[in-house]
Order: C-alpha cells, then sequence, then structure tokens
C-alpha cells in the first residue's frame, strides 16, 4: 500500500507550486491512476513521493518511508521518462549491469526479457529500440529485482493499440498477484479500461478520487461522433427532431464540421442525415470525456428543458445545444408545464478540500443543505446582534476548512503531527551505491565498445608516433618506446588511459541508468573504490600493450637496436606505469567531480600544461638534493630496519613523485579526491 499525505512542491519565484496539499492512497492488489491533464502535476507528485524532488509532504510504502528502506529497488520498481541507458548497450547487458546494482541473480535478467517479452531482442542496442519496446524495457527494469510495489509515469503515451493492451494486463497482473500498482495518464478511458480507483488533479490539486464505476459514471458518457460538411445544418436539424418529439439529446460542434451527439444512436443520427439530403463524411460510436468540471448544473428557474443551452468544458470555441423533453427526459413538469429540476448530484469522491476551493464543483442545493445541517443562531453569542450574511458566509467556509484539514490529517501516522498545519520537508534521496559495485563496474565497462575502441587508437597512434620518431632520430629509447614526443603534453597512452578513466562516472551522469529512482548519481566511496581499481587496471593494460607494441613495430622496421630495453628500465617502468595510472585516476575523480566527461580530461591534460610548471618553479630539484640518504635518516629515526629491504622501494616512490611530472600528478590527484570527498559528505549532510 502507498500512502501519500500532504505532497507540495516548492514554488519558484511567484509562480504557484506544481503539487499543492495532495493526500492519497493506492492500495494493495488494486491499480490505481493518477489522471490529469499535461501540467496537471503528476509527474511532480511521483517525484516527490520518490524523493527525487525536495518539497513537503510524507510518503508510506507498506508503512515505511523510501530514504528508511535498505534496499528501495527492491521494495519499488518505477519507471519515470525513457529508459536511461548507454544507446550502444545492448538489452541484455543493460539489465546485467542493472542486477549488479540490484544485488540480484544475473540469471534474472533473462527472466524479466522472457516476461516482457524482450527475449529476441535481446542483443539489440538501446538507441536501436522501438517506443513500444522501450516501454518493455523500462518494465523489465522496473520488475528487475521483483518489488512489491510499481511507479510508472505515462506507461502506456505513445503505444500502438496492441501494445497498450499488452501493458494493461501486465500491469493488472502485478495487481492480482498482491502488488500495488500506481500510474499517471492523460486519457480518462485509459484510466477506465486500467484502474480499480482513479484520483483526478487540476492544477497540482486533488479534485476527485473515486472507485472506477464512479469515476466512469460522472466523468464519461457515450456519444455518436459525426463529420459532416454541413455540420451546423445537421445539428440543427437534430435538435428540432429532438423538440418535436420530446427526446434529451445534446449536440456539441467541434473543429467546424465534428458534431458530438449525447443521448442518441448511430442509426438515428444517419436516418435523420439521409431524409434531410446531408452528407456525412464519419458515423461512429465514442465514449466522450466530460472533463473535469463537468457537473451538471441547475436548470435555471421558470425555463423549459427544451430551451436550455449549455455550454460544456472543452468543447471550444462552438457553444452546445441541448435539447430535452419533459416527462421522457425524467424532469417532472409542474401544473404550468415548466420543469422542476431535481437537485444535482456531486460526483462520488469529490473531496472537501476541492469543494471549498472550486464553487463550481458545489451545486446549489448542496450549500442549501450544509447551511440546513450547520445552522446559525439568529444573534450573535458575543451579543452584538444578528449576524450579517458576510460574517454568515465567512464562518460556513471556516467550517469546511477546518473540516476538510481535520478529514486530511485524520487517517496520518501518529508519527506525523497532526497539529501542524504544514507536512514535513522532503529532501532528495541521496543514491545508494552498487550493491556489487566491483561487478557493476566491470559490467558497465565491458558493455560497450567505447573502451576498446579506445585502447585500438592508441596503440596505433603509438605505433605510428614511435616509428616517425625513430624516423627522426635524436630520440632517447625511453621516449621512444612510450611513443612520446617532446612536442605532447602526454603521450597517447595517458590520454587514452585520461579518457577511459573520465568516462567511468562521464557516462554515469550522461546516460544515468543508475539515478531513474535513485536520486543523483552515487558518488559514494564504494563505487568510487571499484571504479578506481578498474580505471588503474585497465591503465596498467594499456600501458603495457603500449611499450610492447612500439617495440615489436621498432623492431620489424628498424632492427634489435632501437628495440632494446634501456638500463634504467625499473625506475623508468615504475615512472611509466604511475604517470598512465594517475592520469586514469585524475579522469575518474574530476569527471565525479564535475559531473561531467570532458572536465575530467581536461583535469588530465591540466597536470603537464598548468601544475607541471607550477611544480618546476616551486621545487627547482630541491627535492631530489633532499632525497638522497632518505633511506638512512629514516632508518635511524625509525631505530629499526624495514623487511625485504622495503626502504629502497620507499626511497624509489619517492624519487617518482620528487619529478615535476609526478610531483604535479600526486598534488592533483590529492586535491581531486579531496574535492570528491568534500562534495560525498556534503550530500550526506544534506
Amino acid at each position: 500500500m502507498i500512502q501519500a499525505f500532504g505532497l507540495t512542491s516548492d514554488s519558484r519565484k511567484e509562480l504557484p507550486a506544481a503539487v499543492d496539499d495532495v493526500s492519497f492512497e493506492a492500495g494493495t492488489g488494486r491499480v490505481t491512476v493518477l489522471l490529469g491533464a499535461p501540467g496537471a502535476g503528476k509527474s511532480t507528485a511521483l517525484r516527490l513521493m520518490l524523493e527525487l524532488q525536495q518539497g513537503r509532504g510524507l510518503t508510506y510504502f507498506r508503512g515505511r518511508p523510501l530514504h528508511r528502506i535498505a534496499h528501495p529497488s527492491r521494495e519499488v520498481g518505477v519507471l519515470l521518462g525513457d529508459v536511461p541507458g548507454h544507446p550502444a548497450r545492448t538489452v541484455r547487458g543493460h539489465l546485467r549491469m542493472l542486477c549488479a546494482a540490484a544485488g540480484v541473480p544475473v540469471r534474472r535478467a533473462d527472466e524479466v526479457l522472457e516476461v516482457v517479452g524482450l527475449i529476441s531482442l535481446r542483443d539489440e542496442r538501446l538507441g536501436t529500440l522501438s517506443r513500444g519496446m522501450d516501454r518493455r524495457l523500462g518494465l523489465a527494469c522496473a520488475l528487475l529485482a521483483d518489488p512489491h510495489t510499481l511507479v510508472l509515469d505515462e506507461p502506456a503515451e505513445g503505444l500502438s493499440g496492441r501494445e497498450d493492451r499488452w501493458l494493461h494486463g501486465m500491469v493488472r497482473a502485478h495487481a492480482a498477484h498482491g502488488g500495488t500498482v500506481l500510474m499517471t495518464t492523460a486519457d480518462p478511458k485509459e484510466a477506465v479500461r486500467t484502474a480499480d480507483r482513479v484520483v483526478t488533479l487540476e492544477q497540482g490539486r486533488l479534485v476527485a478520487d473515486q472507485d472506477v464505476a464512479d469515476f466512469a459514471r460522472t466523468r464519461l458518457r457515450p456519444r455518436v461522433a459525426v463529420r459532416s460538411p454541413h455540420a451546423a445544418r445537421l445539428a440543427a436539424q437534430l435538435t428540432k427532431e429532438a423538440r418535436t418529439g420530446h427526446r434529451s439529446v445534446e449536440i456539441v460542434q467541434e473543429d467546424g464540421n465534428r458534431l458530438c451527439v449525447y443521448g442518441s444512436t448511430c442509426a438515428e443520427v444517419g436516418e435523420a442525415a439521409f431524409r434531410h439530403g446531408i452528407l456525412v463524411h464519419q458515423l461512429a460510436d465514442e465514449t466522450g470525456d466530460m472533463g473535469p468540471r463537468a457537473v451538471p448544473e441547475p436548470r435555471p428557474s421558470g425555463s423549459r428543458d427544451s430551451d436550455v443551452v449549455r455550454t460544456e468544458s472543452g468543447a471550444g470555441e462552438e457553444g452546445a445545444v441541448q435539447a430535452e423533453g419533459g416527462a421522457e427526459a425524467g424532469g417532472a413538469e409542474a401544473e404550468g408545464g415548466d420543469p422542476v429540476s431535481a437537485p444535482a448530484p456531486v460526483p462520488d469522491g469529490v473531496t472537501a478540500p476541492a469543494l471549498a476551493t472550486r464553487p463550481e464543483l458545489l451545486p446549489l442545493p448542496l450549500v442549501v443543505a450544509e447551511q440546513l445541517a450547520f445552522p446559525e443562531p439568529a444573534a450573535d453569542p458575543d451579543g452584538d446582534g444578528p449576524r450579517s450574511p458576510r460574517k454568515s458566509g465567512r464562518i460556513l467556509r471556516d467550517r469546511r476548512r477546518s473540516r476538510s484539514r481535520t478529514s486530511r490529517f485524520a487517517t496520518m501516522p501518529e508519527d506525523l503531527d497532526s497539529a501542524s498545519a504544514l507536512p514535513p520537508p522532503i529532501s532528495v534521496r541521496s543514491a545508494p551505491s552498487p550493491l556489487r559495485p566491483l561487478r557493476y563496474e566491470l559490467r558497465r565497462a565491458a558493455g560497450i565498445g567505447t573502451g576498446f575502441l579506445t585502447g585500438a587508437a592508441v596503440l596505433l597512434s603509438s605505433a605510428v608516433i614511435a616509428v616517425l620518431q625513430a624516423r627522426a632520430g635524436h630520440t632517447s629509447q625511453a621516449r621512444l618506446l612510450a611513443a612520446w614526443p617532446v612536442e605532447l603534453p602526454l603521450p597517447p597512452a595517458a590520454l587514452g588511459a585520461g579518457l577511459l578513466g573520465a568516462l567511468a562516472f562521464g557516462d554515469e551522469f550522461r546516460h544515468p541508468a543508475l539515478a531513474a529512482d535513485r536520486g543523483t548519481v552515487p558518488r559514494r566511496l564504494g563505487l568510487l573504490g571499484a571504479k578506481l581499481l578498474v580505471a588503474g587496471l585497465t591503465a596498467l593494460l594499456l600501458a603495457f600493450l603500449t611499450v610492447g607494441c612500439d617495440a615489436e613495430m621498432l623492431y620489424l622496421l628498424y632492427g634489435r637496436e632501437l628495440a632494446k630495453v634501456p638500463a634504467e628500465w625499473v625506475s623508468l617502468s615504475a615512472s611509466w606505469l604511475a604517470l598512465v595510472v594517475g592520469c586514469a585516476w585524475a579522469g575518474v575523480l574530476a569527471a565525479g567531480v564535475f559531473r561531467s566527461t570532458t572536465a575530467g580530461l581536461a583535469a588530465v591534460l591540466a597536470v603537464p600544461v598548468a601544475v607541471v610548471p607550477v611544480a618546476q618553479r616551486a621545487a627547482e630539484h630541491a627535492s631530489v638534493r633532499t632525497a638522497a640518504g632518505f633511506s638512512l635518516r629514516l632508518r635511524e629515526v625509525l631505530l629499526v630496519q624495514w623487511p625485504f629491504g622495503g626502504e629502497r622501494y620507499l626511497f624509489a616512490a619517492l624519487r617518482v613523485i620528487a619529478q615535476p611530472v609526478g610531483g604535479a600528478m600526486a598534488l592533483s590527484l590529492a586535491a581531486l579526491l579531496g574535492a570528491y570527498v568534500l562534495v560525498n559528505l556534503r550530500s550526506r549532510v544534506r
């Protein structure tokens, strides 16, 4: 069960709130539909319920708010808009990646693909799916962790009739197995076909909460749709025949040549058109939408049924001509022949706040009944004499508002202060990290061809640059094997590693597969560690392959002399690997802080271009001279000898860091890591 209390969005500047004090329930084993025109606040209400948008209110999913559920994806399956995934990822790969994020076995991906009918398209790319297939994939993502509750925003938008029927069957089956389904739509006929209960929103306010039978009775009416080039003439003839035959017929003229006839049949309309020689292009039975404000109005006193002219909501600029007979129309006539109008009923489920804020929903007989139920004393209790009509009306409005406020908070949980006029604030829920972050990151990185294409481009460009350097001559052996000309700030391998590292977080923000129902993209330390580990291993592999391919190409073209191993290969190898891994880590951290792949790659390039010159001026090679004898001084301070000659490895690492590039890289990594931790801590505090 879903219980929503007082959902209110934050208003911007002087604009009204998109959702204002909306409260409703969605029962277990039932399909509940939020109905409203575009802009009525349906999507905003869902985002407030899922704690994806700031505002006020409280929402319970089976008695618990979402931020108190350990694994939200196992309780609530969400589909908001299109499926957020990389267009080059396969359907099966996308679901397997989400399996690792949800902590479910990988075989669950094939199971839900079988359920939604996408098993034959499991190897298709997300970017090639049609609208209907995208909706099926979105439902598969929502069902992946077998949740109890489904929250779907406009799931049938843009679907064909066959796909629409399939979707309705799926949500009905989920509800029949004891689940809860909450979905939104703008089509009242779709709501009648799908829902057990319909909650109607208009301009961000709740105007009705009804069972589907009551909703269909008060909102939808059968009608005959007619298209004719002589629509006005046909409307006049139908009205004349209805008055002559004392029948209740209502005609709404739309779009110039279209008529909607209520209270008649296709046969009657077709025969009337044939008798008067009127050409008809369309004649069909439909179910007409009366509109959210369609409430029977009281008839004016002294008027006959056949003379009532009314304009319907949503009928456009043209009017609606209503011809009604006396006894056959169901209205009793007085002695003078004028009809006696019965009290206009109020639609079932129309809430007290809606009646208090929208007088047009409150028919006149109900106003009189309410005044009779709460009679005002003839004199003021303070002894000031009889109350004025204005004062009596104000007291009546105050009583209505008091009753509506009391009824709204009567069913709220005990931990919510019912005396408070404002519901509790809603803060944006921080996204939890995947339950298996390393497995998730491996599937994310290997699920698309970007990494493989980047690696191939790096190896090819490095081989070409190494051959050109060897042909030009006057290049050291170390730079020759690394394919690092003096003119380039970084070698291709370092740039490729930095790009792959930046993509590790950049793709998350550009195609937020994890953020669909989890708030912002998670930047937790567990996920960061997995991304750093995968990026580091990828960088090491790229560094080894680059040196190996360059050496092989130099050996094939120029012989063994240019492919020999340098004398100081240990220190050079350590420096080379540290440079490539440092670039990859800088890309990961910068993209995570600045939420962009471009920013991550820019941070990698900023190290040799901007940070290294500053480090050179500040150091002036003093760090190298100071590092001499460091191991002896460290042994004197600690009074112990390092096992296995550990001081030598520490001294080698310090010599690498003491170099301008190494020092700049270490400084950049430290700054980016600190910024990442600060951003993460700030989001947790919020």
